[in-house]
Order: C-alpha cells, then sequence, then structure tokens
C-alpha cells in the first residue's frame, strides 16, 4: 500500500479547483437559444410534463442518475465524531468513487444533525431529487434506525454502505472460501469480532447466505455476546446473544471454521489463529491496521484463507467492489429500495465472476502474470471493469424479480449498453504504472534540484515505480529536501562537485564527439551541463532512463541530449508523441506536437512509423490518420500534397500498417463520417494515432486538449532515439512526472 504523508494529502485537496467534485453542464449552454431552452421559457414545458406524470421526472431530469451521499459526521472512518464539516472531504470521495466506478452523478450533503429524527427528516424531503441515498459514516445504533425508517417510508433506494456494502463483498469471499476450504456454510461456525453497524450487518447477511444464527458467535470489545450480559447491549445486538460458557474472543476462536474482524488491529494473535480448524478462513477487515498482519496470519496458519482491506495482499475487501455496481442497477431498474434479494444477488455475482476466467488486461493492471480461483484469489479485483457491468445487471434482475423495479429491463440490451457506457478498458495510467512495477528501472533526473521533480521523486518511491537518481549539487539538493520536509533517505543523489568517476564520462564524451570539434577539455566542461551527464549515464547503463525538461527550453534539451544519445538505426530524426486519455477511455497517440517544426513527406511518414511502433507498445493495435485541412484531394495545395506522399511511403515501408490520409482531424477519429462518406478508405473503426503535419497544427491541438475537461495527457514522449530519455513541458505537475517516468520505465524493460 502506498505511503501517503499529511502534507501530499492536503495539497491534493487544496490544489485548484479546491476539493475533488464539481458540477458539469451536460446539454450545451452557448447561444441564447440553448439558455432558453435551459432554462425560461422552455424549461417550463418539462415542468408541466412532470406535474401531469410525476414519472417523467426520470426522463427529463438528472434524477435516475443521481446519488445523495448524506452523513451527520459521527462515525467517520477510522476517525470517529469529527462532524459533519470534517467528514466532507470522505463524502466528496465517496462520489469520485460513484463517477470513477459506475457513472453515477453525486451530491455529498454533511448534516448539522445528531438526532436521527432529524436525519430521517433530512432525507425525507429530498426524496423528489434524488434517485438513491447512500448514507455514510453515521454510528451505530443509529444508523439501524434511519436506514429502517427511510426504507419503510421512502420510494428511492437507501442504502447503509457502512452496513450492507462490506456485507455483501464479505459475503462473496465467505462463499468462495468456503467452497476451497471444502465446507458448506449451514456447518460453518463462524465467529464475528465488532458489534457495530458493518459486523452486524455482516452476520445477519451471511445467514440469509445460508449460515445458522446458532453457529455464530459475536463478540464486542468487552468480549462474547452472551445469554444474560447487561453491560453495552442494545436491541441490535441481542439478536445474536449465545448461550455460551464463552466470554472471550480467544475461547470463542476454538475450532472455529471462519473468523470476522470488523474491530481493532493487533486483537488476534498466532495462537489463537493456531486453535482454529483446519483451513479456516480468516478475514482480518479492521482497517488500514487489521487485526493481525497478513504474514503473522499466513506463517501461524499457511493453510488459511486469508482477506484483509488492504489493497497490498489478496483477497481484498474494498466497498467500491458493491456499492457503485448496487446503485447502478438499482438507478437503472427505478427500483424503490435496495432488498435483501437485490444484496445478494450482488453477493453471488462477485462470487461467481472470482470463478470465471480473468482477462490479460486485469492481470497486467495488477503486476501479475495470472490470477486463478484459489486461496489467493476468492474475491475479484477492484479494478476489474466487469465487476460493475456483471453485478449490476444482477441487481437489476433481482429487483424485477421481486417486483421493486418500476420499469423492465431486457437483460442482455442492458449488459450491453453499461459496457458502451462504462467502456470495460482499463485506466492506461493504472495500466502504465502496474507495468512499471514489475521491473523498477534506475531513472537519472538531471534537475535534482527542483521542486517538482523532488516531489514526483518521492511518490515513484512511494508507489515502488522506479529508482530515481537526483543528480545537481548535493548540498543544494538537500537543504531543498529539508524546505520541502521531504524524505530523501530512500533516494540517490550523484553529485555535479564530486569529480569522482568522472573520467569515464569524459572518455566517452570524447568517444562521440572527438570529431565533432570537441576537446578534452571542453568535454570536461560539458560535463557541468546536467542533461549531458545524466544522458552519459544512461549510454554507459548506469542508469536506464532519464527524465528533463523542467528548467530549460525543450529545444535546447534535445539538443544536449541528442550529443550523447543516438537515433536508432534506420531513423533520421527524433519526434514527439503525446498520449491522450478521454473519460470515456478513449486513448489517442497524438504526433509531432513537440520537435519538428515543417516536417518533410519523408519526416511525415517516419514520425508515423514510430508513433504506430510506440502505440503497440501500449498494447493497441494501431490505425494511423495523417492530418490536413483537406479531406483526399478535396484541397490542393503543397502542404497537402506533402501529407498524401507520406501516406505512400508508409505504405510501401509498411504494407500491413493500417494508414491514410491526407484528411480532417474529425473525419479521422468519426468513424461512421468516413465510412459514410469515403467508403474508399482503408482507415476502419476510427483512428488512434493522429500524425500532425506541421508543429503548429499539433502544439496547438494537444494544448486545446489538454485544456478540455476530463482530458488527461501523457508526454512528450520523445521517439526515434536509442535510449529512454525524455524531455517534460516545463509547466509538468508532479503527476506528469511521474505519468512519463512510468513510461520511461516500461521502455527500458524492453530495452
Amino acid at each position: 500500500m502506498a505511503m501517503v504523508r499529511d502534507e501530499d494529502a492536503l495539497e491534493y485537496h487544496a490544489s485548484y479547483p479546491p476539493g475533488k467534485i464539481s458540477v458539469t453542464a451536460t446539454k450545451p449552454c452557448l447561444t441564447q437559444r440553448d439558455l432558453s431552452l435551459a432554462y425560461t421559457p422552455g424549461v417550463a414545458a418539462p415542468c408541466l410534463a412532470i406535474h401531469a406524470d410525476p414519472d417523467l421526472v426520470y426522463k427529463y431530469t438528472a434524477k435516475s442518475n443521481l446519488v445523495a451521499v448524506i452523513s451527520n459526521g459521527t462515525a467517520v472512518l477510522g476517525l470517529g465524531n469529527i462532524g459533519p464539516a470534517a467528514g466532507k472531504p470522505v463524502m466528496e470521495g465517496k462520489g469520485v468513487l460513484f463517477k470513477r466506478f459506475a457513472d453515477i452523478d453525486v451530491f455529498d450533503l454533511e448534516l448539522d444533525a445528531n438526532d436521527p429524527k432529524d436525519v430521517i427528516r433530512a432525507c425525507q424531503m429530498l426524496e423528489p431529487t434524488f434517485g438513491g441515498i447512500n448514507l455514510e459514516d453515521i454510528k451505530a445504533p443509529e444508523c439501524f434506525i434511519i436506514e429502517e425508517e427511510l426504507r419503510r417510508t421512502m420510494k428511492i433506494p437507501v442504502f447503509h454502505d457502512d452496513q450492507h456494502g462490506t456485507a455483501i463483498i464479505s459475503g462473496a469471499g465467505l462463499l468462495n472460501g468456503l467452497e476451497v476450504a471444502g465446507k458448506q456454510i449451514a456447518d460453518a461456525k463462524i465467529v464475528v469480532n465488532g458489534a457495530g453497524a458493518s459486523a452486524i450487518s455482516c452476520a445477519e447477511h451471511f445467514i440469509l447466505l445460508g449460515a445458522q444464527r446458532e453457529n455464530i458467535l459475536m463478540c464486542d470489545s468487552k468480549g462474547v455476546l452472551y445469554e444474560g450480559r447487561t453491560e453495552g447491549m442494545n436491541p441490535y445486538k441481542q439478536r445474536f446473544v449465545r448461550k455460551t460458557p464463552l466470554r472471550t474472543l480467544a475461547e470463542a476462536m476454538v475450532n472455529a471454521d471462519v473468523f470476522i474482524g470488523l474491530s481493532t488491529a493487533d486483537c488476534v494473535t498466532a495462537e489463537m489463529l493456531k486453535s482454529m480448524a483446519k483451513t479456516p478462513l480468516v478475514f482480518a477487515l479492521a482497517n488500514p491496521n487489521p487485526e493481525i498482519e497478513y504474514e503473522a496470519a499466513t506463517a501461524a496458519r499457511p493453510d488459511a484463507i486469508v482477506a484483509t482491506g488492504r489493497s497490498d495482499y489478496p483477497n481484498q475487501v474494498n466497498n467500491v467492489l458493491g456499492f457503485p455496481a448496487i446503485f447502478r442497477g438499482a438507478l437503472d431498474a427505478r427500483a424503490t429500495t435496495i432488498n435483501e434479494a437485490m444484496m445478494l444477488a450482488a453477493t453471488r455475482a462477485l462470487a461467481d465472476l472470482a470463478k470465471q476466467d480473468v482477462p490479460d488486461s486485469v492481470c497486467r493492471i495488477y503486476g501479475l502474470s495470472g490470477l486463478y480461483f484459489g486461496p489467493q484469489y476468492i474475491i475479484p479485483k477492484a479494478f476489474d471493469p466487469r465487476v460493475v457491468v456483471q453485478e449490476a445487471v444482477a441487481v437489476v434482475a433481482a429487483a424485477m424479480e421481486s417486483g421493486v423495479a418500476r420499469i423492465q429491463l431486457d437483460l442482455d440490451e442492458y449488459r450491453q449498453s453499461l459496457e458502451d457506457r462504462l467502456n470495460s478498458e482499463p485506466s492506461v495510467i493504472k495500466l502504465l504504472i502496474r507495468k512499471a512495477r514489475t521491473r523498477p528501472c534506475r531513472i537519472v533526473f538531471p534537475e535534482g534540484e527542483n521542486e517538482t521533480v523532488l516531489r514526483a521523486c518521492r511518490a515513484l518511491i512511494d508507489e515502488e515505480i522506479a529508482k530515481p537518481v537526483l543528480l545537481g549539487h548535493a548540498r543544494t539538493i538537500q537543504q531543498r529536501a529539508e524546505e520541502l520536509r521531504l524524505d530523501l533517505d530512500a533516494l540517490e543523489i550523484v553529485d555535479l562537485d564530486d569529480p569522482t568517476g568522472h573520467a569515464q564520462y569524459v572518455d566517452e564524451l570524447m568517444r562521440l564527439r572527438q570529431r565533432k570539434g570537441v576537446t578534452r577539455t571542453e568535454a570536461e566542461g560539458l560535463l557541468t551541463n546536467g542533461d549531458i551527464f545524466g544522458a552519459l549515464m544512461v549510454q554507459l547503463n548506469q542508469a536506464d532512463a532519464l527524465l528533463t525538461g523542467m528548467t530549460a527550453h525543450y529545444s535546447d534539451a534535445i539538443r544536449s541530449l541528442l550529443q550523447v544519445i543516438p537515433l536508432k538505426p534506420g531513423v533520421g530524426k527524433a519526434s514527439g508523441l503525446y498520449l491522450a486519455t478521454t473519460p470515456r477511455g478513449k486513448l489517442y497517440f497524438l504526433a509531432d506536437c513537440a520537435v519538428n517544426i515543417e516536417p518533410s513527406a519523408e519526416d511525415l511518414a517516419e514520425i508515423a512509423i514510430c508513433a504506430a511502433d510506440t502505440a503497440r507498445r501500449f498494447d493497441i493495435e494501431p490505425r494511423v490518420a495523417l492530418l490536413s485541412y483537406s479531406n483526399f484531394g478535396s484541397s490542393r495545395h503543397a502542404s497537402s500534397e506533402r501529407v498524401r506522399e507520406a501516406v505512400e511511403i508508409i505504405r510501401q515501408r509498411r504494407p500491413g500498417l493500417m494508414v491514410d490520409g491526407e484528411m480532417q482531424a474529425d473525419t479521422a477519429v468519426l468513424p461512421r463520417r468516413i465510412e459514410e462518406t469515403y467508403p474508399f478508405s482503408s482507415l476502419r473503426g476510427g483512428a488512434n494515432v493522429l500524425i500532425f503535419p506541421s508543429l503548429d497544427a499539433g502544439n496547438i491541438a494537444y494544448k486545446l486538449l489538454e485544456s478540455a475537461s476530463g482530458v488527461q495527457m501523457i508526454g512528450p514522449i520523445l521517439m526515434g532515439l536509442s535510449r529512454p530519455v525524455h524531455v517534460l513541458a516545463r509547466s509538468a505537475s508532479v503527476s506528469d512526472v511521474v505519468n512519463l517516468a512510468a513510461v520511461a520505465a516500461i521502455e527500458a524493460q524492453g530495452n
């Protein structure tokens, strides 16, 4: 699990705009006509239609995709009763997860209300606005009272994720874990440690799945819930009182088949696990530190099937596997509630998914060669794009079968619409980082004194993406790190002021430049240039890759690198490429946006081939379009002729490559346009590699895309050089540096 420092989290939340969410208009609001449709007088028509038929609110407003995340801040994560304002960052974060995983919009509402009656009334008054309500971080037993009353009185789904989310996901793990262990749920002896909202809901859900109430022992901080106990009891705990002589957690765990921990860190010992039955299930779900550490649990019981709430161990019980898909299905069925049938369907869908073949794309996200149903994989991975689709379809089916769906859906059509809407492609950035982690490479940063570089290198260490090498004046780097409160213990620093070992760099530079007019004295002087020094480290295999450019003009940095790093055989010029990812997951490779001002036809052909090869390195089959202001000869000019000539050169050199041009940008990326208007074109499916005819065009295009909402740019990726060296934009952020470092690391792995 990546280490996150307080200052990093504060900077993340405070960077403009503050917080993590915003509201975006979904309809055009540019012209007077647009505004007249959006507001007065046009808005009267849907108002009157809804007044006549209230169900039309789902057709004419955002209600069908809008959830309220509501909390009074009385039980925020592990922080306790910190109040509604202090809990707002968590509720915003929940909104981010809803949007990221299920494309559900959220308003977070923090209520200054400790009385359950006030929370209940506030939620009831919001029913006309929202399609569903996600209750969050409300302490027990009030959370039970609130949810029960809202479910009874409201006709939209109400779901307390702290209760049911963990229950649904751990229930899937329980079913699969018992199957792997060769045990039946009806016979399983289950110990639940913790008696709050999550624990009680989990136990009740397990009973719905087939567990026997008499086989469940529940403990709280005072021990077993036994018949006759009065201290610390409430009506919800009373459901799990047992007539038993057992009083402590250690006593309860003897011969138990299952341990479910929803309590506190380090409350379980190795001796307790050793007393459990054969092949026990140990779900230590306290977060961030479990009831017993994973390593200690597996050492004490090598036969145990272990799950935790952490992402750095197998079988993570992560609530993001539940609530996004459950609400997605409930909203799409226009369900009046989320009932037991829907929650059971979600559990079984997750359990079934873990038994299916896992796509290579999912394994790559996690840096694994494969995932197979068994002790190390009983719960699907959080970033498996199949989760939301499979689970939401199951929830819709259960809603229709149980009679709480307002509409009926064709499940096959619904599944297809979900796959199209959510775009089951994994995050390219997540994929890059996972691939880089498989073999972290040494990346030298010649601007080691720069604040952005220092922060990025710290992140690269924390995320285990690369092994950064800071190049510069060591004393200045240390001083700057102290000012920024950055720990550099795990970072290597190469001091430009220390001449030790410089002779080999001078020798190599002389070998490369002695017939370019460079004398030995001049070579020694050139070593004060960090870019040249760092490039020599890469050339001499003392580093795997290099990133620079934060403090120099792009052209100056490239010239320095080209003095040391040769081009690839057969390549005449270096070129630049950006990788653009859209909010819907589409990927575009844009070249040349960074290096060549007026490329010739020969240059354009070479740039296109290099860009296609880069796309394949990202496991993307390239579909290449050479762009112009003209479509296939519609405007005759030397510039469009140059693009057309480049296409012919590419076809001669790479006859198997899908490529066409010259064409306008919209023609290239809209499949229907090219197929209907230009059926003779060999380009099908829309281009994903776009080659710009000049630096003006490429730079303007990528800058406009970069400023567009939701588009992420990675780059510039320097193409054509024999080693992975890249020049950052001077405006690069920490995340820009980290992302390009991941690209460089992947390139270095292939060298």
